[in-house]
C-alpha cells in the first residue's frame, strides 16, 4: 500500500501514523532510535506490506499489470490502491473528512520532524505545501504523484500510460480495491487486539 492506506490504518495516533508513513526509511537496527509508537507504526507498516503482498487480489492484480508495467506493478497498484481509498474515504472512515484527515496527519510531522529520517525531512515540506494525501483523490493529482516519481525515483514510471490504463480498467480496479481493502483493515485490526 502507499501513503494513505498506511497512514490510515495507523488509527488515530499520531506517532504512529508518523511511524507507518516512514516505514519504508527505516532499515534493520534503526528501528531502536524511534519512541515506542513510532516504532510500533513502522512495526505495522511492515505487517501491512507483508499481508498486502501475499493477499490473492493484490497478487492477481500484479499479474494483471506485468505485461504492461513489468517490475513496477507492485508500485503502481500502491498507487492506484490510494487513488481509490482517497476517492471512497468516507466509505472507509465512518464519513470523515479526507481534507481534516490530511491537515491532522500533516501537523503531526511537523511535531515530530526531528524523528523523521533524511530522507523524509528532504520532501516532507513539499509533500505537504502541495496536500499530497488529499490530491490522490484526483486523476490529476495521481498523474502529479506519478510525474514526482517518475522525476526522483525512476524514469521508468511512465505517468500518461500508467493514467491510460488506470482510465481503460477503472471499473475493474475499483472492484479488485473493495475486495481486498476490507481484509486488510480486518487484518490490522486483528493484530492490534491482538498485541495487547
Amino acid at each position: 500500500m502507499n501513503y494513505l492506506a498506511h497512514i490510515f490504518l495507523s488509527g488515530d495516533n499520531r506517532q504512529r501514523q508518523v511511524g507507518n508513513f516512514i516505514g519504508d526509511f527505516v532499515k534493520g537496527r534503526q528501528l531502536e532510535r524511534f519512541p515506542d509508537e513510532i516504532r510500533y507504526g513502522i512495526r505495522l507498516h511492515r505487517q501491512i506490506d507483508s499481508y498486502t503482498d501475499n493477499h490473492p487480489v493484490v497478487r492477481d492484480t500484479v499479474v494483471m499489470l506485468r505485461p504492461e508495467f513489468g517490475r513496477y506493478s507492485g508500485i503502481l497498484l500502491d498507487m492506484y490502491f490510494d487513488h481509490f481509498l482517497a476517492l471512497h474515504f468516507g466509505k472507509y472512515s465512518d464519513n470523515r473528512s479526507l481534507s481534516l484527515f490530511s491537515a491532522n496527519f500533516y501537523y503531526a510531522m511537523i511535531r515530530n520532524y526531528t524523528h523523521l529520517p533524511e530522507r523524509v525531512k528532504g520532501f516532507i515540506w513539499h509533500f505537504i505545501s502541495t496536500n499530497r494525501l488529499c490530491r490522490y483523490s484526483t486523476v490529476s493529482g495521481l498523474r502529479n504523484s506519478l510525474e514526482i516519481m517518475a522525476n526522483y525515483k525512476t524514469s521508468a514510471i511512465q505517468p500518461e500510460k500508467t493514467i491510460d490504463f488506470l482510465q481503460r480498467h477503472f471499473p475493474e480496479l475499483e472492484e479488485r480495491f473493495h475486495d481486498f481493502f476490507p481484509d486488510l483493515m480486518q487484518y490490522v485490526e486483528k493484530s492490534e487486539q491482538e498485541s495487547w
